[in-house]
């Protein structure tokens, strides 16, 4: 686990002494790999760094508040309400999606077959061993182990765990009533590990062991993971196309800041656990220089990042949609109400 946040830190230009443009973000750890390979493209093209803490979206949501980071991200959207109260613009960068990680002996990616509700039963501890008879029933040709199955889930503030809960209450009534969604819930069962980075450690470590992670750090940490039945009851394969399949009738406008939800979205190829993950910014900027920094880094991937973003299974946001998110940026101004950008 070392290894990777030192060299994904070293991608992003963490640098000793950071140059005075360099934009400083902090938050979700789900698009961490595509802001670190942007952030790479970008300085090569530009000279100017991304310091970016993958520390969880509870985090980045501080920091934002706080004010001591030019951007925060959030894989959970904020409320209207909450974007008011704090005087933050919010839009979203990119679009990725969870799957099941496991450490099964002889159990390869693809292989295994989940159902929302048999997710949710194994999150609860009411599935307890991989041969279950739900499991073994859904997966004839699958060799399962008589084993304990071991629950991970991320100990942190965490966008993830929003998406992956807020899709389990989406599934079952009873994941709903008594856990709900949000970005930290009470796990019945399992042990916690800290970011996608921990979580994908922890599965790759424990035998019989199952996670939630951005599918981006299941295939940089060749784990095995398993297919999800979507909505129309298909097991479509997590690639990008199944990814654009979820998001293809999301309605943007429906929320303040850009902040819905296309978890279990209707369609036979669409992959059931997909989210897109946010930016935060403050609308009265009172550095307009760095927030002018930090919209053009993502103006610039907008434009440039959308194969980066597709070569690590994410989904660039549509067109027409980046026009509305850049329209919307004219709400970030400096101290005589002028825009920034």
């Amino acid at each position: 686990m070392r290894k990777l946040l030192i060299l994904t830190a070293a991608a992003i230009g963490l640098t000793g002494a950071a140059q005075a443009a360099d934009i400083t973000g902090a938050g979700a750890t789900f698009p961490f790999p595509i802001y670190a390979k942007w952030a790479e493209a970008y300085k090569k093209d530009t000279g100017i760094g991304l310091n970016y803490q993958s520390i969880g979206s509870g985090g980045g949501i501080r920091q934002i508040k706080s004010k001591t980071v030019d951007f925060g991200a959030s894989d959970m959207p904020l409320k209207g309400e909450d974007l008011d109260k704090d005087g933050l613009l919010q839009f979203p960068a990119v679009m990725g999606a969870l799957v099941p990680a496991i450490n099964i002996a002889g159990v390869e990616a693809r292989q295994i077959k989940f159902s929302g509700p048999i997710l949710s039963d194994i999150y609860q501890g009411n599935i307890k061993k991989w041969n279950d008879p739900k499991l073994t029933a859904l997966n004839p040709d699958v060799k399962l182990p008589d084993a304990n199955i071991t629950v991970v889930y991320r100990s942190d503030g965490s966008g993830t765990t929003f998406v992956w809960t807020d899709y389990l209450s989406r599934v079952s009534p009873e994941w709903k009533s008594k856990i709900g969604a949000n970005t930290s819930v009470q796990f019945p069962v399992g042990i916690g590990g800290k970011g996608n980075e921990g979580v994908s450690a922890s599965v790759k470590q424990i035998a019989n062991s199952i996670g939630y992670v951005e599918y981006a750090y299941a295939k940089q940490n060749k784990l095995a993971y398993g297919l999800v039945q979507n909505r129309d009851g298909k097991f479509p394969v997590p690639e990008t196309e199944s990814f654009q399949a979820a998001a293809a009738n999301a309605n943007w406008n429906e929320a303040p800041g850009f902040g819905i939800i296309i978890n279990n979205q209707p369609g036979e190829k669409a992959w059931p656990i997909t989210s897109a993950t946010f930016i935060l910014m403050h609308k009265k900027a009172e550095k307009p220089e760095q927030s002018k920094a930090a919209l053009a880094f993502f103006d610039w991937a907008y434009k440039n990042g959308d194969k980066l973003a597709v070569d690590l299974e994410y989904v660039p946001m549509p067109a027409n949609v980046k026009d509305q998110i850049r329209a919307s940026w004219k709400g970030i101004t400096d101290a005589s109400s002028k825009p920034v950008f």
